[in-house]
C-alpha cells in the first residue's frame, strides 16, 4: 500500500494485498500504555481520515484500551468500514462532527490532511494533542528496533532493498510505514523485533517522540511545496525531523553528495552517529564508490563489491544501494548476505519496472515518477534512445531540470494528459516530435510506432495522474496492459 506522498492520499497498493483483519480485545487494558507513551491512561482517541494509516491507528488504539472514533469527511472504503464494524469501532463518513471530535484526548491525523483544514485548525485551537500515526505507533513499539527511511526520491526503493537484505539474512522484520501496512496495524496484528519503515515528510510533521534507531535520508529536492507555504526551507526542516529525537545510541545515514543535506547539516548540532555515503569522496565510516567498487565500513568489517553486480542500475540507485547496505551493516548483517541480497533484489512495481520487449523495443513503467526529479533519475539510468511518455497534473514543474537529458536521450515525447501545453512549450525546441494522447492505449501505441528496434519506451510522467487515472498505480497498470496488447 502506498500513502502520504505525491499521490499517497490515494491509499492504493504498490502490490495487491487483501486487507488483513484484526479482532481486538481490551483484556489487557491495564497494560495499555507503554513506558514510551507520555500518557498513563487510555482516553478518547479520534482518528481523522480512514486510509491505511487511520485504520491501523484505530485498531491499535482499540487494542490499547482507548475509546476510538474514526471520522472521515469523505467516504470510507468498504473493506476498511468492515474492519471498523467487526472491531466495534465507532465511525462516521461524509462529515466531521465537531463537538464529538473536540472531546478527544488525542487526535491522530491522516498525513493527507493539511494544517489549513478547518477541522485541524479547531483541534489545534482547542489545545488537543494532535499527532501522526507513526508517532502513535511509536508509543507501542516496545523494544523493537526501527529503521526509518525518508527522502524526496528513492525512499521506496531504499526501504524495499533494506527489507530485502534483512529478510535474506533471516531477520524477523516487517516492511511498514508508507509502503506495506501502516506501522500501527503491524504492531497491532503481528509485532516484530524489527521494522523497516518508509516515512514521508507529512508523517514527520506531526511527531513528538518518534525516534528511529537508524534514520536514513536519501536526498532532498523541491516537492510538495504547496504544503509548506511554498518555502523550500520548511520542507527541508520537515525531512530533518527524522533525526530530531535521536541520541548517541542511534545512527543517521545520509547522502553526502546532496548539496541541500550537506548545507543543512552545517547549521545543525546532531547527537546521533553520522554514517554518510558518497560517490564523490571517500568516507571513513559509511560507504563510498571508488571506480567501480562500493566500499562499505561501519565497524571493523569492510564490505566491497562491484557496482556492476548491483541489481539496481543507474547512478541514483548506487546511492540507494549504499544507503541500504549501510543500514544492513549497522544491524549487524554479515557482508556475504549483503552482497547476495543486493544482487538478487527486484525493483518495485511502477518504479523503473521492466515490462516487456516487443520487436526489439524495451518498455519501462516508471509511473511512480510524479515529479521532475524522479523523471531525471529514470532517464539517467537508460542508455538507449528513448521515447518518453510525460504528462498528467502538473505540480508547478520546472522542466529545465531534465532538458539536457532529454536533448541527449529522448527522440520523441508522447504526452499522456488533458493539458499538455506546458510540456510542448518546454520541449518544442529540444525534441522534434511531441504527440498528444489522452489514454494509456493510445500513448503506448503511439510510442511504439515512434520507436525502432534497440530503442526504449519509458513511462515517467513527472506529473500526478488524477486527470485521467485514480492514482499512479492505475496509470502504471493501464500502461502495462497496453504494452501486453501490442
Amino acid at each position: 500500500m502506498r500513502r502520504n506522498g505525491d499521490e499517497e492520499g490515494t491509499e492504493a497498493g504498490l502490490k495487491s494485498k487483501k486487507t488483513r483483519r484484526l479482532q481486538v480485545t481490551n483484556k489487557e487494558q491495564d497494560k495499555s500504555i507503554s513506558s514510551q507513551s507520555p500518557h498513563r491512561g487510555a482516553g478518547g482517541l479520534v482518528i481523522l481520515g480512514s486510509g491505511e494509516s487511520g485504520i491501523g491507528a484505530a485498531l491499535l488504539g482499540k487494542q490499547k484500551g482507548y475509546s476510538v472514533f474514526v471520522s472521515d469527511a469523505g467516504m470510507i472504503k468498504p473493506a476498511y468500514k468492515q474492519e471498523l464494524i467487526e472491531n466495534e469501532i465507532e465511525f462516521e463518513e461524509g462529515q466531521h462532527t465537531e463537538e464529538k471530535i473536540l472531546q478527544a484526548d488525542v487526535v491522530v491525523k491522516s498525513p493527507g490532511i493539511p494544517d489549513k483544514n478547518e477541522m485541524v485548525k479547531k483541534i489545534r485551537a482547542a489545545g488537543i494533542k494532535m499527532i501522526s500515526e507513526v508517532e502513535f505507533a511509536y508509543w507501542y513499539k516496545g523494544d523493537s528496533k526501527l529503521v526509518a527511511i525518508t527522502g524526496s526520491n528513492g525512499k521506496s526503493t531504499t526501504t524495499a532493498l533494506t527489507y530485502h537484505i534483512c529478510k535474506h539474512a533471516g531477520l524477523d522484520c516487517a516492511l511498514v510505514g508508507n509502503i506495506g501496512y501502516s506501522i500501527a496495524r503491524q504492531i497491532a496484528i503481528d509485532p516484530k523485533p524489527l521494522y523497516i519503515a518508509e516515512i514521508s515528510s507529512f508523517q514527520l510533521d506531526d511527531i513528538e517522540t518518534f525516534k528511529p534507531d537508524i534514520a536514513v535520508l536519501v536526498n532532498i529536492t523541491e516537492d510538495h511545496l504547496d504544503r509548506y507555504d511554498y518555502k523550500f526551507e520548511n520542507y527541508i526542516n520537515s525531512k530533518f525531523r527524522i533525526i530530531e529525537n535521536q541520541d548517541e545510541h542511534d545512527h543517521f545515514i545520509y547522502c553526502l553528495d546532496d548539496e541541500v543535506i550537506a548545507k543543512k547539516l552545517e547549521t545543525l548540532t546532531i547527537h546521533t552517529n553520522p554514517l554518510p555515503f558518497s560517490m564523490k569522496q571517500e568516507v571513513k565510516k559509511g560507504a563510498h564508490i571508488k571506480g567501480d567498487q562500493m566500499m562499505l565500513r561501519i565497524q571493523e568489517e569492510r564490505v566491497s563489491m562491484s557496482i556492476y553486480d548491483f541489481a539496481l542500475k543507474g547512478k541514483h540507485n548506487q546511492h540507494n544501494t549504499m544507503a541500504a547496505g549501510i543500514a544492513a551493516a549497522t544491524l549487524g548483517i554479515r557482508k556475504e548476505k549483503i552482497r547476495e541480497a543486493v544482487k538478487t533484489f527486484e525493483s518495485l512495481e511502477h518504479r523503473m519496472e521492466y515490462v516487456a520487449t516487443v520487436r526489439g523495443v524495451e518498455f519501462y513503467n516508471d509511473s511512480k515518477a510524479t515529479n521532475v526529479n524522479s523523471t531525471w533519475f529514470a532517464l539517467e539510468s537508460l542508455e538507449k534512445p528513448t521515447v518518453l511518455i510525460l504528462g498528467g497534473v502538473d505540480k508547478g514543474n520546472d522542466y529545465t531540470l531534465i532538458e539536457d537529458l532529454v536533448k541527449d536521450k529522448v527522440k520523441a515525447i508522447v504526452c499522456l494528459g488533458l493539458d499538455n501545453k506546458k510540456i510542448h512549450a518546454a520541449f518544442k525546441d529540444v525534441v522534434k516530435t511531441i504527440v498528444d494522447t489522452d489514454n494509456a492505449t493510445d500513448a503506448v501505441q503511439t510510442a511504439f510506432n515512434l520507436a525502432v528496434k534497440g530503442d526504449a519506451v519509458l513511462l515517467s510522467p513527472a506529473c500526478a495522474s488524477f486527470d485521467l487515472f485514480k492514482n499512479y498505480e492505475e496509470r502504471g497498470v493501464k500502461f502495462k496492459e497496453a504494452v501486453k496488447e501490442l
